[in-house]
């Protein structure tokens, strides 16, 4: 079993009343930094009583929606009218949102897919250990704000995990409502128990992951839905005053039953795509053409969609590998629990 401790130290005091601005100290001796630390952004603002709520983001080092939301909330909120604390980690992954990487670049490992993590590990793995054993112990609610990053792009959607603690399950669901997507993507049995998701339901506390596009950039429009997603929920925690907006409609909820129901690269080429994200698709539909593009003498292969469902997100890449996800197709569940 890992063993836990203080390896990541912040340099603000959570306890402390007001907003606070430093770093989560990450001690990892490189050709980079041999003698000092890596630095992860963290910003307190805390008011009177009431519920702790976590942000993160950058958790993938080139998701940019999600901290741009996180930036906006936490420079427009006020420490002497919030009921509670907002503990943000706009850039969790520091590392590899300095290189726009997934994966980090000091040991190539994948945040969410590092959980619970290890003190004494690598760089990734004691990010993971930090923030499941010295922060989500401290906290009422999590945010983990996640999008497409460079490959793909995905319909923008809440990720709420149905636990087998069915009331936690609950929570997590009305917080993916409140988020005020037109879609969520519930995490079932497909789930991965390495994610930040996971993290939270082991701590028991009440989360949602999201996707939000992608592409590399900040699009305007769906940060715009995140930063008032997450000022809906901080309404609804009580934390801020405001009118709390319930959605009018219920989402469409959606979830992977099968991964073999996606699309993947059959070599490596040009995926030629023929449908988007947020498609609704039957089994045989033309996916799009992919080109031996590399190997021009080869014949064009056309591509189609191995079942019915929703298409959640696409790949966002031009020449693509033998294995890669093209289309992440995704199908219709039980709006009920």
């Amino acid at each position: 079993m890992a063993k836990t401790g203080n390896r990541i130290i912040m340099t603000i005091d959570l306890s402390q009343v007001g907003k606070q601005v430093g770093d989560a100290m990450l001690r990892w001796s490189d050709n980079s930094n041999p003698l000092g630390y890596h630095p992860i952004p963290v910003i307190s603002i805390k008011g009177g009583d009431g519920p702790v709520l976590l942000l993160t983001g950058g958790t993938h080092g080139d998701e940019f929606e999600g901290p741009s939301a996180i930036m906006r909330v936490i420079q427009s909120v006020d420490p002497e009218a919030l009921q509670g604390q907002i503990i943000a980690f706009p850039a969790l992954n520091m590392p590899a949102v300095a290189t726009s990487s997934r994966v980090s670049p000091l040991d190539g490992a994948n945040l969410n897919r590092a959980f619970p993590g290890d003190y004494g590990g690598g760089p990734t793995a004691m990010i993971a250990d930090f923030l499941e054993t010295q922060i989500l112990p401290l906290c009422d609610a999590a945010i983990d704000l996640h999008s497409g990053g460079k490959a793909s792009f995905f319909e923008p959607c809440a990720l709420p995990t149905q636990t087998a603690d069915l009331a936690l399950a609950a929570k997590n669901m009305e917080l993916a409502h409140l988020f005020g997507q037109p879609l969520v993507w519930r995490l079932g049995a497909h789930n991965d128990s390495r994610s930040v998701n996971s993290a939270a339901e082991r701590a028991g506390v009440p989360m949602i992951a999201t996707e939000l596009g992608g592409g590399g950039g900040v699009d305007p429009v769906i940060t715009d839905q995140a930063e008032a997603g997450i000022m809906n929920i901080l309404r609804h925690l009580g934390m801020i005053d405001g009118q709390v907006q319930h959605p009018t409609h219920a989402p469409k909820m959606v979830e992977i039953r099968d991964p073999r129901a996606s699309l993947y690269a059959v070599a490596e080429g040009l995926f030629d795509r023929a449908l988007s994200a947020g498609q609704d698709v039957k089994a045989g539909d033309f996916a799009g053409s992919f080109h031996h593009v590399t190997e021009p003498e080869r014949g064009s292969i056309r591509l189609t969609v191995p079942q019915d469902g929703i298409i959640l997100a696409h790949t966002n890449r031009g020449l693509v590998s033998r294995g890669e996800m093209l289309l992440l197709v995704v199908q219709d569940v039980d709006q009920a629990l």
